[in-house]
């Protein structure tokens, strides 16, 4: 028994007090670790750099716990009712963490201090948890025990969460759902609890009436999830949302101009294309590798599926077969069903000389397959590690392979004026690769000053360009132009990108806090 009687229940804990005890710590370990990873992957979503939010999330969480420990010593009595009434307010504040973050973000300014106050404030009620549990067990077992049940329990509730929220709560219930569910499991704790400890609890009517109106909170949250989600991602976009979808891979997002009509693609909230001048950008990619002399009857596309590259290539009738690879299933089945899409891309994904797969880039060159003429890279900027890779020399030398004696390859190399070091870098991580290359811009209202590199295997790269005249933008003497570049712009001394050593990221990071 504790010395202290302030701490003593009346009573012995029966069998069933400990069970439910036992259980509400695997379910408080299980709630906060999710929470954790909610706000990890909000803020992956909203501000990218998933490893760097989910860091900071992880790190940030784990000392608000270790905070929240050290606080509990100051409770001293009514220590069940002091776990229910933080269990409320943990189903409260982590409960409504994801769309008060959606809400916050369009005042950007705000978005950091609020998600930083969500985690440190349900980190120190989560660390103040376990140390109350433990303390009310060692009434009934040795202290010894109820740490070794606590902290076992509690490492099992975190792997099960951490397990639980990849694979079935954000892939079924989504963001918004899920948080609201977690938060409805955490006053469910909370209530077993008050029905459990009435006779000990100071007031038991009140902490009911409280949890009760949480609950109902939570549940009309829940309910209507897909409404309040609907609301929260509407106030990231200025123009119309026509489709939203959560794939396994990313947050898919088109909007609609309600004054021109023009359509946008978002990904995980970048942009990808804007219908007024996405043309800009694929004549860029696409054109100056196919006016090169040689044959050009096999493509590859490396990302790229939303058709829009595919919709240049096919402008060539000597093109027999193109394979898009494109890692997420959702981006393709919307770009060759969806009729607003299919009039941009020209029904290019649904063509007979088209074949779509639906693999990892990098897995896909470093199979075993035919070779190809012409190689185009239309993968998004390097904002995570895992894109990161795609710019590696690792990953360059594997496309090498897959490549015919004197084959030609077109990257999308982000701005050079934005992120200059990470264009450049670029430049130079094809070079050592093998390839020699010709770097150029060209101006994309949507996207500013934007950078391309052709690179050549076993051969030289060309100087000059016959662009066809079937293009909307594009010229033989813009692509002259587009070689040259400003003291802004200019060639700066940059690393090699490699997979063992990633510096783009960190480059790509640099260009966009500078």
């Amino acid at each position: 028994m504790n010395n202290h009687s302030e701490e003593v229940l009346s009573g012995e804990l029966t069998v069933s007090q400990v069970v439910v005890l036992l259980a509400s710590i695997l379910l408080v370990a299980l709630c906060g670790i999710a929470y954790e990873l909610i706000i990890g992957a909000i803020s992956s979503y909203l501000l990218g750099n998933s490893v760097y939010q989910f860091s900071v999330t992880i790190g940030l969480f784990m000392f608000a716990m270790g905070l929240g420990a050290y606080l509990s010593k100051l409770v001293v009595k009514d220590l069940v009712g002091g776990f229910v009434v933080i269990e409320m307010l943990v189903s409260l504040v982590g409960g409504l963490c994801s769309v008060v973050l959606f809400l916050v973000f369009p005042y950007y300014y705000f978005y950091k201090p609020a998600m930083f106050t969500m985690i440190i404030v349900i980190g120190i009620l989560v660390g103040l948890e376990i140390p109350l549990l433990t303390r009310i067990l060692s009434q009934k077992q040795a202290l010894r025990l109820s740490i070794a049940h606590v902290l076992s329990l509690d490492y099992v509730g975190a792997l099960v969460g951490s397990i639980a929220f990849p694979l079935l709560l954000l892939p079924h219930l989504g963001l918004f759902r899920s948080s609201f569910a977690i938060g409805l499991l955490n006053v469910v704790v909370a209530m077993v609890n008050i029905v459990l400890f009435k006779h000990s609890l100071k007031r038991p009517v009140s902490l009911s009436f409280a949890g009760a109106l949480i609950a109902v909170v939570l549940t009309i949250c829940t309910l209507n999830a897909p409404q309040i989600g609907v609301f929260a991602e509407n106030q990231l976009y200025a123009d119309e949302v026509l489709y939203r979808h959560q794939s396994p891979y990313q947050r898919i997002v088109l909007t609609r101009s309600s004054r021109t009509g023009h359509l946008r693609l978002y990904l995980d909230g970048h942009i990808q294309f804007f219908e007024r001048d996405e043309h800009r950008y694929h004549e860029a990619l696409v054109h100056p590798v196919f006016c090169v002399p040689g044959s050009r009857s096999r493509v590859l596309i490396l990302g790229g599926g939303d058709g829009l590259a595919a919709r240049e290539v096919l402008k060539y009738g000597d093109v027999q077969r193109i394979d898009i690879v494109d890692i997420d299933p959702a981006i393709t089945r919307l770009c060759r069903s969806f009729a607003p899409i299919r009039r941009m891309n020209e029904d290019s994904l649904n063509s007979p000389r088209v074949t779509v797969h639906n693999l990892d880039a990098f897995i896909f060159v470093r199979m075993a397959g035919e070779k190809y003429d012409r190689v185009i890279i239309d993968l998004p900027d390097p904002h995570d590690e895992s894109l990161s890779k795609m710019y590696s020399v690792e990953f360059y030398r594997l496309v090498a392979r897959r490549m015919n004696k004197g084959g030609l390859l077109a990257t999308q190399s982000c701005s050079p004026f934005v992120t200059r070091e990470v264009f450049w870098c670029v430049a130079k991580t094809l070079q050592a690769a093998g390839f020699s290359t010709y770097s150029y811009h060209v101006t994309i209202p949507a996207f500013g000053i934007w950078g391309f590199n052709l690179a050549a295997l076993a051969r030289e790269v060309p100087k000059e360009f016959s662009i066809p005249t079937t293009t909307r933008f594009l010229t033989s003497e813009k692509m002259v132009a587009a070689g040259v570049f400003g003291r802004d712009t200019s060639r700066v001394d940059v690393p090699v990108n490699s997979m063992f050593e990633p510096k783009l990221y960190q480059l790509y990071l640099k260009g966009l806090l500078r």
